[in-house]
């Protein structure tokens, strides 16, 4: 049936049809064994992977590789069903997981690409009405009929023909290309990070390597692209001046800070875990990304800082050569303690603390004559200071403690006598006033 608005109808007919047919029960037990069939592939594939990843999502049905199995099994019992059944039950099947491979594909490898980002929830469901209305015209057979309409508005754009159907193709062939570079690249920059064999052991060299390699992959997925869109590269050179210009401008400070990044990547300058001081923020590198390096303290509070202040201002870096640090304590013993006998005793109690190196030994110095006692300076080297030191030197004071305990030595502390002046007075004058 064809109705006046020129939309044909009849095959839409012919599948309801279809769907009424007794073979439709076949079709649907045989589609339901694919879904099982690959859920069980799924999860015995899944037993082996110790995180979620891009193929498997945190449950079985949320990755790529359950609706690809689902689609490739489903295609296999189209084909050894054809001219057996009505193929109702196929024609929509097939639509549907092929649009649940493109929106898992989608949202996996942008939330693998740009995690904790909120752009990506948008994209999601952007992908998702996509694809599901794409389902719901090729059903209905109106997808022909919307082609159609589409392609027949037409322009000119720099001397070429083209319609609203042909950009619409072009933007979901870039986008296509893009979600494989950045699967790609995403797949490259954890294979890097975890060490991949025949890859240094240092985490600075995998950093860099990894943004590079995704870089340059971004930049090359978005040239095909382009030309996949129907864009001439050639007209990138007046885009390419004007960026030029805008970086020489506006954006001098974020170049400035991606050009840093790779700096002190390339030089190893800073390096991830090493322990910093900048701006009085101290802290341990826990990342270096292309614009900015993230500097955690020990109290939990994250520093962003940007790659260019790393590179033009004094940092101290505790960790670049010799990640030993000294730390120092002080206690007083009282006027007349034997200090000779003394001090190699709690030399031996701190060097037994869990964490104090005994090269560099720990020292003890008589450091000042105080008011109340003898002031010792004990000093001591730890080689994890990203592992804190306030607990480490509550343990050293601690075992101080416990030694000088041990060996009756007297810890002074200050002593105060409080004197009232004038009460005397002032009972000698109400005396004097009472025998007036």
């Amino acid at each position: 049936m064809t109705p006046a608005s020129g939309v044909d109808w009849s095959g839409l007919d012919a599948w309801l049809r279809s769907l009424a047919a007794p073979a439709t029960l076949i079709e649907l037990a045989v589609i339901a064994g694919c879904l099982g069939l690959s859920a069980l592939v799924v999860r015995l594939a899944r037993g082996a992977q110790a995180r979620p990843g891009i193929w498997f999502g945190r449950r079985i049905v949320d990755g790529v590789l359950f609706p690809a199995l689902a689609l490739g099994a489903v295609l296999v019992a189209r084909w050894a069903l054809h001219g057996t059944a009505g193929q109702g039950a196929f024609r929509i099947a097939v639509p549907v997981l092929t649009s649940l491979v493109a929106i898992r594909i989608g949202v996996r490898v942008l939330d693998a690409a740009f995690p904790r980002s909120h752009l990506v929830k948008v994209a999601e469901r952007s992908i998702s009405w996509v694809a599901w209305g794409a389902v719901v015209l090729w059903v209905t057979g109106l997808m022909p009929v919307l082609v159609a309409a589409l392609e027949s508005v037409r322009w000119k754009m720099g001397g070429a023909e083209v319609s609203v159907w042909s950009l619409i193709e072009g933007s979901v062939t870039a986008g296509a290309v893009l979600l494989a570079v950045l699967w790609l690249s995403s797949a490259i920059e954890a294979r890097l990070l975890a060490g991949a064999p025949g890859v240094g052991g240092d985490l600075s060299l995998r950093k860099i390597a990894a943004n590079a390699t995704r870089a340059l992959l971004v930049f090359v997925g978005l040239l095909v692209a382009l030309s996949a869109a129907g864009i001439p590269l050639g007209a990138l050179g007046v885009l390419g001046g004007a960026i030029g210009v805008g970086i020489g401008f506006g954006l001098q400070k974020l170049a400035a800070n991606y050009v840093s990044g790779f700096v002190i990547l390339a030089e190893r300058s800073l390096r991830i875990g090493d322990t910093v001081r900048v701006d009085d923020f101290e802290g341990r590198i826990t990342d270096i990304h292309t614009r900015y390096t993230v500097i955690r303290a020990l109290n939990g509070r994250e520093s962003i800082v940007p790659n260019e202040q790393l590179i033009t201002q004094r940092v101290e870096n505790a960790s670049l050569t010799d990640p030993r640090i000294v730390l120092r304590t002080t206690v007083q013993v009282a006027y007349g303690t034997d200090l000779d006998a003394l001090m190699p005793v709690l030399r031996a109690a701190v060097a037994q603390v869990p964490r104090v190196l005994s090269d560099p030994r720990p020292a003890v110095l008589l450091s000042s004559f105080a008011t109340d006692g003898l002031e010792l300076a004990v000093m001591f080297w730890i080689s994890d200071p990203q592992n804190g030191e306030g607990n480490v030197r509550s343990d050293v004071n601690l075992a101080i403690l416990r030694t000088l305990n041990a060996a009756g030595v007297e810890i002074p502390f200050p002593q105060r006598v409080v004197r009232q002046v004038g009460v005397a007075v002032v009972e000698g004058e109400s005396a004097g006033t009472g025998a007036s």
